[in-house]
């Protein structure tokens, strides 16, 4: 089948991220697919090799737009976070499904990842179109999630096995990072976190020799920003006491896998990153996307909930987030953070991941 994903980067690269795993993945099980991006830069260093069977079309290219209204239309539609196709797109998709010679064909909005109650009340309702082009037609929502009454979470057929064959100690050394044996690795991905010169100072006061791997962008920064602005102890990108720092370059979707499982400890961000640090099983701090009226607290705490996260790791949870006044408590590597983090692996693992489910929807739409 022809698959139609339309995405509409806000910032942070993370729509894309997940519209591109998912683009990936329908290609590898055999669906055509096209992803529909209004700003395709990212794809520059996060697929720079591209995937055979994934065409990407800009979206703001009125040629491009008229080109694929004249084509044949999908047999799905997906909305990804609430984005919307062009006008002839629909009245285009509205008129072969009204012809009737696709019965499978479908229209999804995918929806933002939660944990939250609502989550599982909402997936997978119709939502009929009632104005526009697509009127008389009916959306799906479909929303990823963490329990089996949710579509679950975007993961490839052999994840485990690739993990499983892994070289950590070859990768670090293709990568040119320079650590040695006995440094405990800890990758950060995050916007600027309140917390963020705690960190810092509690890896370099810390009696565990650690190197902080820092990705590309707005981690880079604000972590230069710490050193520099004189909010840490840290005074050089070398590190202080038991805290050394590796600036890394714009790593690839696979390599950013890699850098996942390498590490004891991962501090990521938003969604995508959420989700991959849920597959490499160890401890992992998230740094959620914040909102101006605190709703984000509320997500986080479900989260939180479904996790089973122990007292500290709530507690330093809270803290990243800048929940309260709670001071940054000691992080961990091992005992019940990386306890909790496999556990929840497995959770996950027992349960049909997003593309099955995604499928499962589309063949009998109920």
């Amino acid at each position: 089948m022809q698959w139609d994903i339309f995405c509409k980067v806000i910032d942070n690269h993370g729509d894309l991220g997940v519209c591109w795993r998912l683009a990936c993945q329908l290609a590898a099980s055999g669906e055509r697919a096209r992803l529909w991006i209004d700003d395709a830069t990212a794809l520059n260093w996060m697929a720079p090799t591209g995937c055979d069977g994934v065409r990407v079309i800009d979206w703001c290219d009125p040629v491009a737009v008229q080109r694929a209204a004249a084509e044949p239309a999908p047999d799905v539609l997906i909305e990804a976070f609430g984005c919307e196709p062009a006008p002839e797109l629909i009245a285009k998709f509205a008129e072969a499904a009204a012809a009737g010679n696709a019965p499978q064909r479908a229209w999804i909005n995918l929806e933002y990842l939660s944990a939250e109650p609502y989550v599982e009340r909402l997936h997978r309702l119709p939502s009929p179109v009632f104005k526009g082009p697509g009127v008389g037609l009916t959306k799906r929502f479909f929303y990823p999630g963490f329990t089996p009454a949710t579509g679950g979470l975007l993961r490839e057929p052999d994840l485990a096995q690739r993990q499983a064959l892994f070289d950590r100690a070859r990768w670090l050394q293709a990568k040119q990072i320079p650590w040695q044996e006995g440094e405990r690795l800890v990758s950060l991905f995050c916007y600027e976190p309140p917390a963020l010169a705690a960190l810092l100072e509690q890896l370099a006061a810390g009696p565990t020799p650690t190197r902080l791997l820092v990705t590309a962008g707005r981690a880079t920064r604000a972590v230069e920003a710490c050193i520099s602005n004189g909010k840490t102890a840290t005074p050089t990108s070398s590190g202080l006491g038991a805290l050394s720092i590796s600036y890394l370059p714009y790593l690839t979707q696979p390599d950013f896998d890699h850098l996942l499982w390498a590490c004891d400890l991962n501090f990521v961000r938003g969604e995508d990153s959420l989700v991959r640090a849920h597959w490499a099983g160890a401890p992992l701090v998230w740094q959620i996307y914040p909102q101006d009226d605190d709703a984000h607290h509320t997500k986080l705490g479900a989260w939180l909930d479904w996790l089973g996260a122990p007292p500290s790791l709530r507690l330093f949870h809270h803290a990243w987030n800048g929940q309260g006044d709670t001071p940054l408590p000691p992080l961990e590597t091992q005992g019940p953070w990386r306890e909790t983090a496999l556990a929840a692996r497995e959770r996950l693992r027992a349960q049909d991941d997003l593309l099955a489910q995604l499928r499962h929807l589309v063949a009998g739409k109920s």
